[in-house]
């Protein structure tokens, strides 16, 4: 009896710990050229009108051809819904954001930039891009820059498209003419 169980009993090989190492130091990595840019970012003077997360709101709707729901808006930046809410609340009363109805959802708003916020943008991101591309050019040449683009663009792609398979896969199917009679 104990020959035939070996025998059919396949032994699974033990995973390698390599690729957990270097994921998780490639990810350590990541982090840390993240926040140390982003101290740098954040200590220089261009952030007179608008902080660095109002900023981000602010390109953000730039980059939107129309108005955006904050659920929309929200997936693009590092925010949590609360906390984006109250900024967005922010930049309405200071005239950089205008909320209007969403045609297609009483409940719901829709966010555009006014003629102010489009101002800010541009000025507040003239400087910024200044700034990134002298913190990106200072380490690395331009083709470590385009290869850094690159594996940075497949890691959001392949999270955008595991988020979207987790949502629909956990969303309920509708009900059918069966199950409703």
């Amino acid at each position: 009896m104990t020959a035939s169980v070996s025998n059919t009993v396949q032994e699974t090989p033990a995973p390698s710990f390599a690729p957990i190492k270097e994921a998780n130091e490639a990810w350590e990595s990541l982090l840390g050229a993240y926040s140390t840019l982003m101290r740098r970012f954040e200590a220089e003077s261009m952030w007179c009108d608008v902080s660095l997360h109002e900023y981000d709101v602010l390109y953000t709707l730039s980059k939107c051809d129309t108005p955006q729901r904050l659920g929309e808006l929200g997936r693009h930046v590092l925010l949590s819904q609360p906390g984006l809410s109250r900024l967005v609340e922010r930049l309405v009363e200071r005239g950089l954001v205008a909320k209007g109805p969403d045609p297609a959802d009483a409940r719901a708003a829709l966010l555009s930039l006014t003629d102010g916020g489009h101002e800010i943008q541009r000025r507040v991101g003239r400087a910024h891009a200044r700034s990134v591309a002298d913190a990106m050019s200072s380490r690395l040449t331009p083709t470590q820059m385009s290869t850094l683009a690159g594996l940075a663009s497949l890691l959001a792609a392949t999270e955008s498209r595991a988020s979207t398979e987790l949502l629909a896969s956990t969303e309920s199917p509708a009900p059918t003419e069966e199950e409703l009679s």
